[in-house]
C-alpha cells in the first residue's frame, strides 16, 4: 500500500501543484483546505506525513499540528510557512513539527524532505534491534515505538522518540549537536540546526521532573 499524505494548505494552486508532486512521487494524497478539515481527514484516513500551512482559516497550523501529535503522536509533520521569523519556526517545532520549509519552495525539495522524514520516522519501526531497551524508571518498546516513565507511557513525537532512543542504547555517551542532527535527522537536513535545542528542551518537559 502506497504511503498517505495529508496536504493542509488554503491555496487551491498551491495544494494542485503539490497533489501532482506526491502522487508523481508515489503518495496516496488527501486535501485540505481548512484546520477543522484537516483535523476531520486526519482522525479518518490516519495519514503516515501531514504537510500543514500555519496560515488557515478557522484553525490555524500551530494548534491543527498541537491536536495532530497529541492524537497521532507517530505521524510526521512537515509545517510550511511564508514567515521567515526564527520565532515562528520555532513556534511551530514546540508545537510538534518534525521540520518546517519557508515559502516560496521547491515542490522537489519538498518532496525530498519528506521522504527523508518518512525515511527517519514512519518506517524505522522495522529492524532486528532487540525489543525492549530498559534504563529505570525508563523503558522503550522499539517494536511498539513507545517509551515509558515508570510504566506510564510518554506522549512523545517521532523524533523525541529517536533522541530517547539514541539515548538509551548510547547511555553515558556526550552528544554534539551536530552528531544528534546527522543520527536523528540526517545528514541531508537543510535547516536550522537549533532544531535539537528545540526537540530536546520539549523532551525535558515530558520525561524530567524538574526540567529546570
Amino acid at each position: 500500500m502506497r504511503n498517505k499524505i495529508l496536504i493542509v494548505e488554503d491555496e487551491s494552486s498551491i495544494r494542485g501543484f503539490l497533489k501532482l508532486s506526491f502522487k508523481s512521487g508515489g503518495y496516496t494524497v488527501i486535501e485540505a483546505e481548512t484546520g477543522e478539515q484537516a483535523l476531520e481527514k486526519a482522525r479518518l484516513e490516519r495519514p503516515d506525513i501531514v504537510v500543514l500551512d500555519i496560515m488557515l482559516p478557522g484553525i490555524d497550523g500551530y494548534k491543527v499540528c498541537e491536536i495532530l501529535r497529541q492524537e497521532l503522536p507517530r505521524v510526521g509533520i512537515i509545517m510550511l510557512t511564508a514567515r521567515s521569523q526564527d520565532m515562528d519556526k520555532i513556534m511551530g517545532l514546540q508545537y510538534g513539527a518534525d521540520d518546517y520549509i519557508i515559502k516560496p519552495f521547491n515542490p522537489t525539495e519538498l518532496l525530498l524532505r519528506v521522504k527523508a522524514l518518512e525515511r527517519r520516522v514512519v518506517k524505522q519501526s522495522s529492524g532486528r534491534s532487540k525489543r525492549f531497551i530498559e534504563y529505570p524508571p525508563f523503558k522503550i518498546d522499539t517494536y511498539s515505538r513507545k517509551v515509558y516513565k515508570n510504566e506510564r507511557e510518554l506522549n512523545l513525537t517521532p523524533k523525541e522518540y529517536l533522541l530517547i532512543k539514541k539515548f538509551m542504547e548510547e547511555s553515558g555517551k556526550a552528544f554534539s549537536r551536530d552528531e544528534l542532527l546527522d543520527l536523528v535527522w540526517g545528514n541531508d537536513f537543510v535547516g536550522d540546526p537549533k532544531i535539537v535545542d528545540v526537540n530536546i528542551r520539549r523532551m525535558r518537559k515530558k520525561i524530567e521532573q524538574d526540567p529546570s
